[in-house]
């Protein structure tokens, strides 16, 4: 897991990054977190989680044989992104990352977000 923690600082320096968890959505339990700056990793953790299960769900009610590559909320001061991992050993994980919205790039943190997916090694 120690390069989850280098994943982690690495998206602290994504431009207005607030805080980021890699999470467990079957549990809704953070593998590992950086950052916050008050904001509860832990809850926007297991909420977050519920998210994508529901997600998960309402696409297979309709049929879709799709998968999530991201789930973007916007709040009227903060980006939360979700980034699902698409690694054969990262399936059930994604990464959290919440954004202040005045500083950050959504376009530049999406794409930083994805490249550092890649190089998980959960």
């Amino acid at each position: 897991m120690g390069n989850v923690d280098v994943i982690l600082k690495d998206a602290m320096q994504i431009d207005g990054s607030i805080g980021v968890a890699l999470v467990d959505y079957e549990t809704g339990m953070s593998l590992g977190q950086a950052g916050g700056g008050g904001l509860d990793l832990d809850v926007a953790a297991a909420g977050n989680s519920d998210v994508v299960k529901a997600k998960l769900r309402t696409m297979a009610a309709l049929g879709l044989d799709e998968k999530i590559e991201d789930i973007l909320i916007t709040l009227s001061s903060q980006y939360h992104l979700l980034r699902l991992i698409t690694a054969r050993n990262g399936q059930g994980l994604f990464l959290y990352m919440a954004l202040d919205k005045g500083k950050a790039n959504l376009a530049m943190a999406r794409r930083q977000l994805t490249n550092l997916e890649k190089d998980i090694q959960v």
